[in-house]
């Protein structure tokens, strides 16, 4: 089983989290992708945009946040982390 939590933060407090679960035969990349996507629909956003710094911090400890700077639109929280939490 596959398992990403989003987490929405300002000022230091978590106002939304979720966790998206995916048991397919599909590549860790693919489950991730999906997985964001899924996160930002049920969190009303649009997809962020991955920075280099946050594909390697991502495939460093599968932790990463998007900031504003990662949003062409405007966000009215901090950031948006999302973490795997399991993995096959």
């Amino acid at each position: 089983m596959f398992r990403m939590w989003g987490k929405i933060f300002r000022k230091q407090h978590m106002l939304r989290d979720m966790v998206y679960e995916d048991d397919s035969d599909d590549t860790r990349t693919h489950k991730v992708f999906r997985g964001l996507e899924e996160i930002c629909y049920a969190f009303d956003l649009q997809r962020p945009i991955w920075l280099d710094t946050n594909i390697r911090q991502f495939q460093q400890v599968a932790k990463t946040r998007f900031t504003r700077d990662n949003f062409t639109e405007t966000i009215s929280f901090d950031y948006l982390e999302i973490q795997i939490i399991e993995e096959d």
